[in-house]
């Protein structure tokens, strides 16, 4: 098996906005609030960063087919900046989080729900659930819109810059579900100050 690479320091803005998503999952970003110093992001943050390879072996396919299409991008254009910004990978990115921070939400609140928990807890859950939901139906429909905006642009030229674009999306969507999000929840759940408090047991 071959050595894993290292996020190259132009990739490093890509990385750290992947991170920036991943912090504000819901789960996530709860969980930092519970936090009673409030300096949780920041130690998230610090840790990300100092792991980013090991964080990265995990989209280490996807990160190598990019690197090589960047490689050969540089030979076919010399003197021509790489095309592409942090706009397109939102775009792509946030209906994946979304989506699945909205099932987390509902599939939780249904539980609460189910197990008699009082208050608005389940309720509020579920709402933002569905919330969610449509905005991760929404941003799937300005994701097209941003993947078919890089193929019109690049139509009369050559394929290379879409196919390079969409090499680096595949490796930061990699990078956020295999990578970044499991990393984080693991490291949220070594931490027993960012464990939410059990609910308060109601008297019947």
């Amino acid at each position: 098996m071959s050595d894993p690479l290292r996020v190259r320091p132009e990739d490093r803005a890509d990385f750290e906005a992947v991170l920036h998503l991943a912090l504000n999952t819901p789960d996530i970003r709860s969980a930092m609030r519970a936090d009673p110093t409030g300096r949780a992001p920041v130690h998230l943050r610090i840790r990300v960063l100092a792991d980013a390879d090991e964080i990265n072996v995990a989209a280490q396919d996807e990160y190598r087919q990019y690197l090589a299409l960047a490689a050969s991008a540089r030979e076919h254009t010399q003197g021509h900046p790489a095309e592409g910004n942090v706009l397109p990978a939102v775009a792509v990115l946030t209906p994946l989080v979304a989506g699945s921070s909205a099932t987390v939400l509902l599939v939780l609140g249904y539980v609460l729900q189910l197990a008699g928990v009082q208050g608005t807890l389940p309720g509020s859950l579920i709402t933002a659930g569905w919330i969610l939901t449509l905005v991760a139906a929404a941003s799937a429909l300005t994701a097209f819109g941003a993947l078919l905006t890089t193929a019109i642009r690049g139509r009369g030229r050559s394929t290379h810059p879409a196919r390079l674009e969409q090499a680096r999306l595949e490796w930061q969507q990699a990078l956020l579900t295999r990578g970044m999000l499991p990393y984080l929840r693991r490291r949220i759940g070594e931490d027993p100050s960012l464990r939410p408090a059990p609910p308060t047991p109601t008297a019947d």
